[in-house]
């Protein structure tokens, strides 16, 4: 492959096409040559856009494979050669950029560990000036909306132009059926105040295991994501990094063959009276939600004031776990989840709360 093909791939990077979202997918880690060969030359034809492999890889403790650095190089440029697949690696300071920039790699990320230090980003950005190569950023491990959208200004200031932002999940010490718990509503919201940086959905990172990665995948799409990032090994039971969530080469193009794209718009006139007549109702009842939002924290303040002049602590436990009783019983009535009650009881117990401190 010559250097114009990899030049006119990368020229649409991170754009979805009409019929396909923008595919990433490759090991975790690059970890013989074998193994990346065999797994890159099995993806050649499944439709991806860009071949991933970690170079570096940091570990929560030592003792583990942590990569095997600059070594790899030589087996990523084979890579691109003899299938002509575009690489990215991820970076983590100043000085895998330069290693990075030495051996031609295509796409840089930068991985969820980074985003979460502006001192590191803004170090990674100052070694970008000048160089426009596409960065991919990932969001930071705790989730902190504005730390991501930081770690991309940072590198769009340094004058890269070709950003993708990728949501990997977050970090979280209680159980749940997820590695990562995705919090849909933080890359919602960046997509919102930012709706020109492509979107990627890290499924795999998401996920920690095989049998939810496309049900996940799915669903990024269902909300007009434009890529999925996928870690896919020849051999990933025998994986030396994240075994459990990569998947076979066979096993990715099955699962993109199943993925369903959903159109962002239609002209058909009867689709956009009922959407535009379905919207109004919405309209109409999110004032009437609001109004009695309103009406209830008014309330609220009386209940403040009346505390206060028999000096009654604001939080009264029994009342609180009362109304939790009596709304989660009422929403389970109604086929509303408890996890959605619980949101919006906790957004408005904490603002009557902030109403009757007050003075």
């Amino acid at each position: 492959m010559d250097e114009t093909t990899t030049s006119e791939q990368l020229t649409a990077l991170f754009q979805k096409d009409a019929d396909s979202p923008y595919l990433i997918a490759g090991p975790c880690s690059a970890e013989t040559e074998e193994q990346l060969i065999h797994t890159a030359r099995q993806l050649q034809n499944s439709g991806i856009r860009l071949f991933r492999s970690g170079v570096w890889k940091p570990r929560t403790r030592p003792g583990t494979f942590e990569g095997n650095g600059t070594s790899a190089f030589a087996w990523l440029k084979r890579v691109k050669k003899e299938t002509g697949l575009p690489v990215a690696i991820e970076i983590a300071n100043p000085i895998h950029i330069g290693h990075a920039l030495n051996h031609d790699i295509d796409v840089l990320w930068i991985g969820a560990r980074t985003t979460v230090n502006p001192f590191m980003v803004q170090d990674i950005a100052d070694a970008l000036k000048g160089i426009d190569i596409p960065v991919l950023v990932k969001n930071p491990v705790n989730p902190d909306l504005d730390l991501w959208i930081g770690g991309i200004e940072r590198i769009q200031k340094a004058g890269v132009t070709q950003i993708a932002a990728v949501h990997r999940g977050f970090s979280s010490y209680a159980k749940t059926k997820f590695r990562n718990p995705p919090y849909w509503e933080i890359p919602v919201e960046l997509r919102r105040r930012m709706p020109d940086i492509p979107l990627i959905c890290d499924h795999s990172h998401i996920c920690g295991n095989r049998e939810s990665l496309l049900s996940v995948a799915q669903y990024a799409l269902d909300l007009n994501y434009d890529g999925i990032m996928t870690e896919v090994h020849h051999d990933p039971d025998n994986a030396w990094s994240d075994a459990q969530q990569q998947i076979t080469p066979e096993s990715y193009k099955q699962m993109i063959s199943s993925l369903r794209l959903r159109k962002e718009y239609s002209d058909d006139e009867k689709f956009v009276e009922t959407l535009d007549m379905l919207r109004h109702k919405i309209d109409e009842i999110d004032q009437e939600l609001i109004d009695l939002l309103a009406r209830r924290m008014d309330i609220s303040e009386r209940i403040g004031d009346v505390k206060r002049k028999n000096n009654i602590a604001i939080l009264q436990v029994a009342r609180w776990n009362e109304i939790i009783r009596n709304a989660l019983a009422h929403g389970s009535e109604i086929g509303l989840s408890e996890e959605f009650i619980m949101k919006y009881l906790s957004a408005i117990h904490q603002e009557s709360i902030d109403r009757q401190s007050q003075e």
